[in-house]
């Protein structure tokens, strides 16, 4: 165990959040160096290939693991909010007092996901696609609310839901009236009216409605995690509440009324999303925390406590030129030398990739340097 790691514990720190932040980091890391996309390429008939499939996100109507990322992301972002604020409360600081932080770091949020956009696009756009921008949305809104009882946060959460519902189902305008179906729903003609464009794989801004009861339900985790109740009714709430959520999300889905879609987030998605996401953080609370199966726990750390340096330096420097470099050095060099088969070269590349950026959060780590937005 790390010196680190050795101090988090001692103070008492909820290191499961920790973990499941940096695996959150280290999953979308791969993905940006194509790891994915290079296992893909392998061989499609494999028989993992199946297992590979679910490190992308669903074409629609479904429900694979890689649409449980963002989700997470969310509800881990919620967790840290009230944690962070509960120490500030400890120290005498106020609501009013830290809110002026969380409008400032909302904005930067905000303004770093267009500017992803821009990056993504090679010139200036203006789109409200990116996980970045809609958190910017989802943390003012539990903050706003992060003061009220556990029930009343839970109730406004589900008013999102619903409010979802009516909207897609009730808003029906000239070729937008089509509730679930891909760019001819409320979402597609909400992006028109705030973009003047429809994402082409059917991502639609509006997300950031439904997608607000991930942060608040992480409000609620991490109030739950710190509060002085006991460990066995810490584990218990987060089964029942994740098997509830996967209950009533996978019920609307299989009975017809709602179904699961990520990619507009449906309120069936958000529920079983949310429930999934709940059970993790049961079972990494349950070993790290209460089990304390800590040695390796900085494997995750390192990027965890980085998290939001890392997705901008992997979303562009790593994208842009980084994935390329490391792999002429890397498969490249195996490929050329040694006629390494390419798909498989791609994946020494892509993995060799991944090391590199851990290396630099671990480097960063060890230095105790942690960029803050």
């Amino acid at each position: 165990m790390s010196q680190s790691t050795v101090s988090q514990a001692a103070a008492g720190r909820v290191m499961s959040l920790d973990v499941m932040r940096g695996l959150i980091m280290i999953l979308l890391c791969a993905e940006s160096c194509l790891l994915y996309v290079s296992l893909q390429h392998l061989n499609p008939a494999w028989p993992a290939s199946g297992l590979v499939e679910q490190f992308f996100h669903h074409p629609w109507h479904g429900l694979r693991f890689w649409d449980l990322v963002q989700p997470a992301f969310m509800f881990m972002a919620g967790a840290a909010m009230y944690i962070s604020y509960s120490r500030k409360l400890e120290k005498g600081s106020s609501w009013s007092q830290n809110w002026n932080h969380i409008l400032i770091r909302s904005l930067k949020l905000f303004l770093c996901g267009v500017g992803l956009h821009c990056v993504y696009a090679g010139k200036p756009v203006w789109e409200l696609w990116n996980v970045l921008t809609q958190l910017a949305f989802t943390s003012i809104l539990a903050y706003l609310i992060i003061q009220k009882s556990q029930v009343w946060q839970l109730s406004f959460s589900i008013a999102l839901l619903l409010l979802t519902e009516l909207m897609y189902r009730l808003i029906l305008m000239p070729g937008f009236d089509q509730p679930f179906v891909r760019g001819h729903n409320f979402g597609s003609y909400a992006d028109m009216l705030l973009m003047g464009k429809i994402n082409s794989d059917g991502w639609v801004a509006i997300n950031a409605i439904p997608t607000a009861a991930h942060t608040i339900w992480g409000v609620l985790a991490g109030k739950l995690l710190v509060s002085g109740n006991t460990v066995a009714y810490k584990i218990k709430t987060l089964l029942l509440c994740g098997l509830l959520a996967l209950l009533v999300g996978f019920g609307l889905d299989i009975m017809g009324i709602t179904p699961i879609i990520k990619r507009i987030s449906t309120s069936s998605f958000a529920l079983a999303s949310g429930g999934w996401v709940l059970l993790m953080l049961a079972l990494i609370y349950w070993l790290v925390d209460v089990k304390k199966y800590v040695k390796y726990i900085w494997i995750f750390s390192v990027m965890g406590m980085n998290a939001i340096f890392i997705y901008l330096l992997f979303e562009t420097l790593g994208m842009q030129w980084l994935n390329n470099a490391v792999g002429i050095f890397s498969g490249g060099l195996l490929h050329t030398w040694f006629g390494l088969p390419l798909n498989i070269a791609a994946v020494i590349s892509a993995l060799s990739t991944l090391l590199v950026e851990w290396g630099l959060c671990y480097w960063l780590y060890k230095k105790q340097i942690f960029f803050k937005l």
